[in-house]
């Protein structure tokens, strides 16, 4: 061994003239147990911080999901009356012209089409809108393609024949619309 490398095993480490100091000196470890309480205190403040911003991050959240349920609490019974909706608008239709002047049958008409205002009012009360199909291109998000139908008139990818209305519920897909689109005739 060189008198480097015996001089440097026989040298105490920092850590070890600290440990003998501090038992002759009680300011040393007064001040080394302030430094582990300070460093315990910033633990603290810092799991507090981080509780607080999940405890908030949790309450937004609860907020949000609260809200949407408000919002979207119709969207079952929603689905479920388009079909009405749906039977109504064909019984309407089904109706032929000479019917429709009859005296007999012109309150029953009457009132079905003011049952079909009605609704269509109440829809509209509660955000839900029919969406508007023939004519536009097909929107996977909110048209459903059933069959494609050679046109010379139409680009390929427009709407040419809606089959069943699609509605929204605000800002969310209630039920696609079921749409016939224009292909390329042969």
């Amino acid at each position: 061994m060189t008198e480097d490398e015996k001089t440097q095993d026989a040298a105490p480490t920092a850590e070890e003239v600290r440990n003998e100091t501090a038992q002759d000196a009680p300011e040393v470890a007064a001040h080394d147990r302030v430094a582990e309480l300070e460093a315990e205190l910033a633990e603290a403040k810092s799991a507090t911080l981080y509780a607080r911003a999940e405890a908030q991050n949790l309450l937004r959240r609860a907020q949000k999901e609260a809200e949407d349920a408000r919002t979207y609490a119709a969207t079952g019974f929603a689905r479920d009356i388009l079909s009405v909706a749906d039977n109504l608008t064909r019984a309407l239709s089904a109706i032929p012209d000479d019917l429709r002047a009859d005296d007999k049958m012109k309150g029953l008409v009457t009132g079905l089409e003011a049952t079909g205002r009605e609704l269509d009012s109440v829809f509209a009360r509660h955000g839900i809108s029919k969406i508007s199909a023939l004519g536009e291109t097909l929107d996977p998000n909110r048209h459903q393609a059933m069959m494609e139908v050679p046109s010379t008139d139409a680009e390929p990818g427009t709407i040419v024949q809606e089959i069943q209305s699609g509605y929204m519920i605000r800002d969310r897909l209630l039920r696609p619309a079921l749409v016939g689109v224009a292909k390329k005739a042969e």
